[in-house]
């Protein structure tokens, strides 16, 4: 079986993203033409895919997470939030990421100096 690729998402000659436009069945060899829309999971690479199920199959719990990676909170949670980027999640907004931040505290998810780091204006 030869190995899955991802589809490019970016036209080679002007940067603009390219369209879903043809599908086809490998079996009967039947083929569909026209304006399909694309699965913003799909152009993500295996570990950002791998890294979304396991932060999916613990219910959202970064510590899990953080376990599973083998890395610190923080390093965890850069990961998380570099994945949310690419698929173009906003961020939390500062009034909601102060509160999130007092509630990881609040769950023991991370210690007084995290939290003072996480809180320091930038």
């Amino acid at each position: 079986m030869s190995k899955v690729r991802n589809a490019p998402r970016q036209c080679p000659v002007c940067g603009d993203v390219l369209a879903l436009t043809k599908l086809s069945c490998h079996s009967c060899g039947t083929e569909l033409s026209g304006d399909f829309e694309q699965c913003e999971f799909c152009a993500l690479t295996a570990d950002d895919r791998q890294l979304l199920r396991v932060f999916l199959a613990s219910r959202g719990n970064m510590k899990d997470l953080e376990r599973h990676l083998a890395v610190s909170y923080p390093t965890a949670r850069a990961r998380f939030d570099s994945l949310l980027g690419k698929l173009a999640i906003d961020r939390p907004a500062p009034d909601n990421q102060r509160a999130e931040v007092l509630e990881s505290l609040a769950r023991g998810e991370i210690d007084v100096d995290e939290a003072m780091h996480r809180l320091e204006p930038t």
